[in-house]
């Protein structure tokens, strides 16, 4: 009778601690009973919140009103990660993410730049030299996709499939969420496409190069200042070169943006005349940012360069 007795307090123990598992949640979820998305960037962030509606826990590796580039990874970041039902990332924007999703994601990670079709290679800046050989593969690679709706859009689609595939139960719920957000895309899209179609002036000087694709895809040229990431520093020669294209080319705007120092941009249109507008490259938001998401400052960018660049 005591043996019995044993077991079946030994019984109750295990069912007691099966059921504190369970109330603590599942891999990759959290109590809600929500999947745990680890998004690298914003316009990651916005996408898989997008998306995934209530069904997700989105939570973000760069900070509101940090500049994303160089981001370093703390070791909540990488736990994390490591505890994550998806990590969403752009491999070759942010170096440590990559290192991090890669060892501690693995197969739980999507590397949305094959959707993004990365292929705006780096044009420098008016009297740089040309990149090397070797730079190519060291990420001159123009990765801010996001401003072009279009490739914005195809992100979304290979979200919503690994989300589907990972939660097959709330599959239609993802793929309505994803039709919605898309058509939203498709609708700033065309009125980029519109307030952007009669300008007096075509080319867009930019404190540093986030708009190739928005400037490739509406029909513009970006004669950028910096290089791809904002804490480069141009030489003085760069500086009198972009400001001698923009006095020959009639620019009569300057474009800095709000997670850098506008001071080299400024540099510029005083140096050519020219003055200065704000135009956000979306990397993350911040109190400076004109609007409280995506789709509100992608169109105050567009009222922006349609003053900067005389649009009719």
């Amino acid at each position: 009778m005591t043996s019995r007795r044993v077991l079946g307090a030994a019984a109750l123990i295990i069912a007691a601690l099966a059921l504190s598992a369970c109330g603590s949640g599942v891999p990759g979820k959290n109590s809600a009973g929500q999947l745990s998305v680890v998004a690298s960037f914003y316009p990651l962030q916005f996408a898989a919140q997008q998306i995934g509606g209530g069904h997700v826990a989105v939570t973000t590796l760069t900070r509101p009103g940090a500049e994303p580039h160089d981001i370093e990874l703390t070791t909540h970041d990488v736990a994390t990660i490591s505890k994550a039902a998806l990590v969403i990332y752009e491999k070759g924007l942010q170096g440590a993410v990559d290192k991090a999703a890669e060892s501690e994601a693995g197969d739980r990670s999507l590397n949305v730049a094959p959707a993004a079709r990365l292929d705006l290679l780096f044009q420098p800046t008016v009297g740089a030299p040309e990149p090397t050989a070797g730079q190519n593969a060291q990420g001159t690679t123009d990765p801010h996709f996001w401003l072009d709706p279009q490739r914005y859009s195809d992100v979304a689609q290979a979200i919503v499939q690994r989300l589907s595939s990972i939660d097959p139960a709330h599959k239609a719920d993802y793929e309505k969420n994803a039709k919605a957000f898309e058509d939203k895309l498709a609708a700033l899209s065309k009125e980029y496409a519109t307030g952007l179609a009669k300008c007096r002036r075509k080319d867009i000087v930019t404190s540093h190069a986030a708009f190739g694709y928005l400037a490739q895809r509406f029909g513009m040229k970006q004669i950028a200042i910096n290089g791809l990431s904002p804490d480069q520093e141009p030489s003085a020669d760069q500086i009198a070169a972009v400001s001698t294209y923009a006095r020959a080319n009639g620019v009569t705007t300057v474009y800095a943006e709000t997670l850098a120092s506008p001071a080299i941009a400024a540099t510029v249109a005083r140096e050519s005349g020219a003055r200065v507008a704000t135009l956000d490259p979306i990397e993350g938001l911040s109190k400076q940012s004109r609007g409280k998401d995506y789709f509100e400052v992608m169109r105050s960018n567009l009222a922006t360069l349609q003053a900067g660049q005389g649009c009719s």
